[in-house]
Order: C-alpha cells, then sequence, then structure tokens
C-alpha cells in the first residue's frame, strides 16, 4: 500500500512538473520580440493566418508599422491568456484581432460559437480598458480542415462571423470583412486564395492587403473615438 502511495504521488510530482514545462499560450513565442520592440502603432493578434502573412509579405508590415504576433493553430482562448503580454504591454494605439477558426478545428476541445465570441469580447474589452482601439476580422471562408476532415466549417464560420460582425456594429467597433471578398457561393476559400482550403497564397494575401490598412489608417487618425463604446 505504501509503495503504491509513492508511485501514486511521484507520478502526481511529474505531470505537474510536465504541465509547467507546457507553454499553453506561448508566452514564449514573442517574450524576446516584446522586450524589443517599442511603442507600436498597430499590433495584429491572431493564428497561422497572422503568423504566415508576415512571413509571406513582410515588407507589408514594414510599411505599415504592423507588429504581428500571430501564432499558428492557437483558439481564441489562448489568445486572450497572452493578450497582456502580446498586446496590452506593447501599448499599442490599434490591435486588430482575428481569431476564431482553430476554435471551430477544436484544437484545444470543442467550444460553442457563443463562447468563441465571449473570447474575442473580453480581448476587446481588455483593450478599451488599457486605451487601446480595438478592431475585428472576420474569420476567413474555409471549405474543410485538413487535419479535422470529419468537421464541415464553412456554415459554422460564416454563423460566427454574423455573430461578430453585429457585435463590432453594436459595439462602435471597426469590422474588417475578408470573407465577403475571398468566398465562393458555398462558403469555401477562391482557389487562386488558398492552397489547402485555410491559409491564404500570396494572391489571397494580396486581396486582405487592399482590406485593412483603410480601416486602419481610418481608426489612427481618431482612435479616441473607437477606444469607448
Amino acid at each position: 500500500m505504501k509503495k503504491l502511495f509513492f508511485t501514486a504521488l511521484a507520478l502526481a510530482g511529474f505531470l505537474c512538473a510536465a504541465a509547467q514545462t507546457q507553454d499553453w499560450a506561448n508566452f514564449g513565442r514573442f517574450e524576446q520580440a516584446n522586450d524589443e520592440v517599442r511603442n507600436p502603432k498597430v499590433v495584429l493578434m491572431g493564428n497561422s493566418i497572422t503568423e504566415l502573412w508576415i512571413k509571406t509579405h513582410p515588407d507589408f508590415f514594414t510599411a505599415h508599422g504592423y507588429v504581428s504576433r500571430g501564432i499558428s493553430g492557437q483558439t481564441t482562448s489562448q489568445m486572450l491568456v497572452r493578450f497582456r503580454a502580446d498586446v496590452l504591454d506593447l501599448h499599442p494605439q490599434v490591435v486588430v484581432i482575428c481569431g476564431g477558426t482553430n476554435d471551430i478545428a477544436r484544437n484545444t476541445g470543442y467550444i460553442s460559437l457563443p463562447h468563441i465570441l465571449g473570447n474575442l469580447v473580453s480581448m476587446v474589452e481588455l483593450a478599451r480598458a488599457n486605451g487601446i482601439a480595438p478592431v475585428l476580422c472576420s474569420l476567413l471562408p474555409a471549405r474543410e480542415f485538413g487535419w479535422r476532415k470529419e468537421l464541415e466549417p464553412a456554415p459554422r464560420i460564416i454563423e460566427l462571423n454574423a455573430m461578430i460582425r453585429e457585435y463590432a456594429r453594436r459595439e462602435n467597433i471597426p469590422f474588417v470583412d475578408y470573407h465577403a471578398a475571398m468566398s465562393e457561393p458555398d462558403g469555401g476559400m477562391v482557389a487562386a486564395y488558398t492552397y489547402d482550403e485555410v491559409h491564404p497564397t500570396a494572391a489571397g494575401y494580396d486581396v486582405m492587403e487592399q482590406i485593412l490598412p483603410p480601416v486602419v489608417d481610418a481608426v489612427l487618425k481618431n482612435p479616441k473615438r473607437y477606444r469607448r463604446r
């Protein structure tokens, strides 16, 4: 019995140690970069679509003074956890929030659409409480997820986008609608704009680069207007 107790105790200790070594929200990804950045005007908070954007078109970010804080595979729950370190502590004027695709893909387990929206709302409220003007984005269209073939994401993405749009309208938050410009009638992404049904090609990012800057520029002209409802 004593041997069993100590075995269980050792296992518990091992699991606790393992949990501590797992950086669930990936704070370490931008820890050094956050120490080096100084008062950026605009931070883009997101997942792989944001992370791959700066890798595909780095000159776009440099030209507009945008800072990327996208991490591949992340859900809005993970984005919310690291929001202080990767957005608030940088003190930008504007934060562009784009997430939810990986929630629908169940990367960290099932989550309802209202709870996904709730995570986005929490990020907006944190931004405004810290004097940062938020911008919300639609999810990009997706016909299927290569890593979750059993799911049919297109209708859920459309539904979540409608919820985000309505919340943004109600709360005086600029809304960037990538979906309308990049989707096919069935809810999938235009073939030329994606290489895997989820992530944009260079041509897809070209489309996004025509849509985002005018919205952000308008906010930068009068950020106080959008820092509160």
